[in-house]
């Protein structure tokens, strides 16, 4: 199989412009931005277009404007100085660990979830072996929405188990704060909604 043409991929012919390119770019990203293999595929096209527009000015076949920018020498614009450089500073096996889900990925979880936060207030302090029920379906849920990212069950049992332990520790830690413990429901419905929180930001934001 032949390796795809990127100037295709982009949508552009070979004599386009600079202009020309960058826009294909932008309205393609903007059409798939909730496909991320997608989106993943139109970065790569651009940045093998600019390399070969780099080979040509490098080859004296092309004049190239100063203000384009290459990969090899992108210098980030003042605004986004930072979010890069943090990028580039955050090890590897953490980058690996993140996820930035889409509006659409983050509907289910949180309908999901905010039905279990819901049912753990109606249920209270006086019935544990329902709030033990709804937990238990949290991580259940953690564990499919964890494992549909990228299909790894293991990994995915362990963040879902890492996510309740430390929900737990959190939520009983909060529920003992005397005005909380107050609370006309009482402390155990208070520290399973924060365990759900931190179930949902587990299977939303972790991978």
């Amino acid at each position: 199989m032949s390796t795809p043409n990127p100037y295709e991929q982009l949508g552009v012919t070979e004599d386009a412009s600079f202009d020309e390119i960058q826009g294909a770019r932008d309205r393609l990203l903007q059409e798939h931005e909730s496909d991320r293999k997608r989106s993943e595929a139109v970065e790569m096209a651009y940045d093998a277009v600019l390399m070969d527009r780099l080979r040509l000015r490098q080859e004296g076949r092309i004049k190239v404007p100063d203000r384009i920018r290459f990969p090899e020498r992108v210098e980030p614009k003042p605004a986004a100085v930072m979010p890069k450089e943090t990028t580039r500073q955050m090890p590897g096996w953490l980058r690996g660990l993140l996820d930035r889900p889409t509006r659409a990925e983050l509907l289910w979880p949180s309908v999901i979830y905010g039905a279990i936060a819901g049912a753990s207030v109606l249920a209270g302090a006086g019935n544990p072996a329902l709030l033990q029920l709804l937990l238990s379906v949290g991580v259940g849920s953690c564990v499919y929405f964890l494992n549909r990212k990228e299909r790894r069950f293991g990994r995915s049992v362990l963040l879902s188990v890492l996510g309740l332990v430390v929900g737990l520790i959190l939520g009983t830690a909060i529920a003992s704060i005397p005005l909380l413990a107050s609370l006309p429901m009482g402390p155990e419905p208070v520290s399973a909604m924060v365990t759900v929180l931190a179930l949902w930001l587990t299977s939303n934001f972790l991978r």
